[in-house]
């Protein structure tokens, strides 16, 4: 008689304890690139090729890509010639990247182990939401950065069109759980994933969060509609 595989199902909760996230993280490693692009109907490409462009990483330069996941996107950033290292504190998502051509180091985003003025640019996808003290990661961030480096955060954010906020938001909460459970490993992270980004700040409270921590010229622009918003910020 065949086995049938027997899926651990490992969500996290809002008040976003670290080793539930990273618990969580781990459940989802082995599908979660090709889920990712499932759920976002493939726009997961066009938001990487935004922060790239956003970055904007020189040959020489130095970019710290933090809640790098399996490192596609550090390795979407290396093309530019830039040494780029991914930091995910989830050891089962830097396991599931390992074959990809990218220094990796698992780190804790609120206590950094790098040293003062390290890299040129930071940039951090869809992972701060993710931290229960998104304020001192952010200050890290700055810690870590050189004086005229700058930061770059693409977060799910708060659609601009009332019509399709609306959509998106019955979307989040009733159709994106059934996708994920068609192709995720750990689909009850979806839950985690939809009810995060509900209560996570607008676009305007998340500037000025990144403002607070010490960042200056803090700006952001919409993608898709505002599903995803991208902040820029820079360290005098």
């Amino acid at each position: 008689m065949a086995k049938t595989e027997r899926r651990e199902s490992v969500r996290a909760s809002l008040d976003k304890q670290p080793h539930e996230v990273a618990s969580m993280f781990d459940g989802v490693a082995k599908r979660y690139d090709i889920t990712n692009t499932v759920i976002s109907g493939g726009q997961d490409r066009y938001w990487r090729w935004a922060v790239r462009k956003a970055v904007a990483p020189r040959p020489g330069e130095r970019v710290l890509d933090l809640a790098a996941g399996t490192g596609v996107s550090t390795l979407d950033l290396a093309k530019s010639g830039a040494w780029c290292l991914a930091a995910d504190f989830s050891q089962g998502m830097l396991q599931a990247g390992q074959y990809r051509n990218v220094p990796m180091v698992a780190a804790d985003a609120t206590a950094l182990p790098f040293a003062d003025d390290s890299f040129d640019a930071v940039t951090i996808s869809y992972g701060l939401r993710n931290i229960s003290e998104s304020e001192q990661a952010l200050r890290e961030m700055l810690r870590v950065t050189k004086p005229g480096g700058r930061l770059v955060v693409a977060e799910f954010s708060t659609p601009v069109i009332p019509v399709f906020k609306t959509v998106y938001m019955e979307y989040l909460m009733k159709a994106l759980p059934q996708v994920a459970r068609a192709v995720s490993s750990n689909p009850d992270a979806y839950v985690y994933l939809a009810e995060s980004i509900r209560a996570w700040p607008n676009q305007r409270q998340l500037a000025l969060r990144i403002a607070d921590a010490g960042w200056s010229s803090v700006k952001w622009r919409n993608l898709t509609g505002g599903i995803v918003a991208l902040h820029r910020g820079y360290k005098l």
